[in-house]
């Protein structure tokens, strides 16, 4: 298993408290997460408190994406920026398509090869109305390459935590769930998108959801 950044335990002891103690967050499936080695947390996505929620919920350090200007910012503020997302264990992730977005999959090959737990949403972007997405192929493809499995996860009530309007997050209730492994075992192209639809199939059990078959709109 890989060490825990010690920035990252600090949170998990500081907002990580508040958090649990204000939300009163509930999580079920811990045991579908392998206790050691790599594997993907694959997750519905409703806001931004996801990975927050997720962060704290799982035991184990999760390597979440951070934009790659964050990593290069400079300036007093930029610094302290780059030391953050890096004591984090973050991995950079460039805006745009083709070759710069598949240098965050790059990335992440080797912190899930080296046992590390990387959390990916497979809509590739937050739902616009609480809504499941159709699921990009990347995880089921980033899987495949690492040797790794995917456990999904399903995030309930996040959407809620800001409703339009409101100045504060409000106490609604938060639940996430993980479910079995799916296991990126491809004999041929079209077994990737199948194994994409049976995860999105998985998460969707697990978040409730309405199911809707095409992308998100970024």
């Amino acid at each position: 298993m890989t060490r825990t950044p010690p920035l990252y335990a600090l949170a998990q002891h500081t907002v990580g408290r508040y958090l649990r103690h204000a939300w009163r967050p509930s999580v079920t499936g811990l045991d579908q997460l392998p206790a050691s080695g790599g594997a993907i947390l694959a997750a519905n996505h409703l806001s931004v408190a996801d990975q927050l929620f997720l962060g704290i919920l799982t035991p184990r350090h999760i390597a979440f994406w951070a934009k790659a200007e964050y990593f290069r910012s400079r300036g007093t503020r930029g610094h302290l920026t780059r030391h953050v997302v890096t004591a984090l264990g973050a991995i950079p992730v460039e805006r745009g398509g083709g070759r710069a977005a598949l240098t965050a999959f790059d990335a992440a090959a080797p912190v899930l090869r080296s046992g590390g737990l990387v959390a990916v949403f497979p809509e590739g972007t937050r739902s616009p109305d609480g809504r499941l997405y159709r699921g990009r192929t990347g995880v089921v493809r980033l899987a495949h390459k690492a040797g790794v499995p995917i456990i999904p996860v399903g995030i309930r009530g996040t959407d809620r935590l800001r409703p339009p309007g409101a100045r504060f997050p409000r106490r609604q209730p938060i639940s996430v769930e993980f479910g079995a492994a799916v296991f990126a075992d491809i004999d041929r192209p079209a077994d990737i998108r199948r194994l994409t639809d049976t995860l999105m199939a998985t998460i969707q059990s697990l978040s409730g959801q309405e199911y809707v078959p095409r992308y998100a709109r970024a």
